[in-house]
């Protein structure tokens, strides 16, 4: 347990230098930007301080949302592994549909197709049209669809969507976890605490930052 947890460390060291690299290399880049665009801003009651001030943090804000998924999915594949090192990631062919051609399985343990989504925040309807092709997919190569997402969306409408894909997925016989519940199922499921290792890990980095 002790490697994993170092490993789950390690990883988050590595996205977190990443990030910081990357956000800085932006900002450079955007002292050169063009930013005409600010007279728009103006005439809305916006000055180009607060112009200014706003680009930077929409660009390294994407940046953010991108590592912070990436880094817990991967966490979380982590811990799956950790206990079933036979699962493994697979795609299988859309036996339904023409597009697209294959759905991935991010982790696959036996007849359990399990989704790690760290957040899902889409409000396209396109979207649940393609989430119940691909829980039908998976339900007929006698697998069982199993979302985990650790964080619902904020917006009504996004939340309203992740209501309908839950129905999609038990209306198939699968199953659907989302906030508190997808820590408890990969908690139960692997034995391992994930939401603990991190709280451990951002903690110690509220420390060492004096926060």
């Amino acid at each position: 347990m002790e490697t994993l947890k170092q490993k789950i460390r390690d990883l988050a060291e590595l996205y977190s230098t990443n990030l910081k690299k990357q956000i800085k290399q932006r900002k450079e880049e955007m002292l050169s930007d063009d930013n005409s665009h600010h007279l728009i801003y103006r005439v809305l009651g916006i000055s180009n301080e607060e112009g200014k001030i706003i680009d930077e943090y929409q660009n390294t804000g994407r940046f953010l949302y991108k590592y912070a998924g990436t880094f817990l999915e991967e966490a979380a594949t982590m811990c799956l592994k950790y206990k079933y090192p036979n699962g493994e990631k697979t795609k299988v062919v859309n036996n339904i549909g023409q597009k697209p051609k294959t759905f991935e399985i991010d982790f696959l343990n036996g007849n359990d197709a399990i989704e790690v989504k760290w957040r899902d925040a889409t409000t396209d309807g396109d979207h649940i049209t393609k989430e119940h092709t691909r829980v039908q997919v998976i339900s007929s190569y006698d697998y069982t669809p199993v979302r985990i997402m650790f964080y619902y969306p904020q917006r009504e409408q996004a939340i309203k969507i992740q209501q309908t894909l839950k129905t999609l997925y038990t209306g198939v016989g699968g199953k659907y976890y989302g906030g508190d519940e997808a820590w408890d199922f990969l908690k139960t499921y692997t034995g391992i605490d994930l939401k603990n290792i991190l709280t451990e890990i951002a903690n110690n980095n509220n420390k060492v930052s004096g926060n």
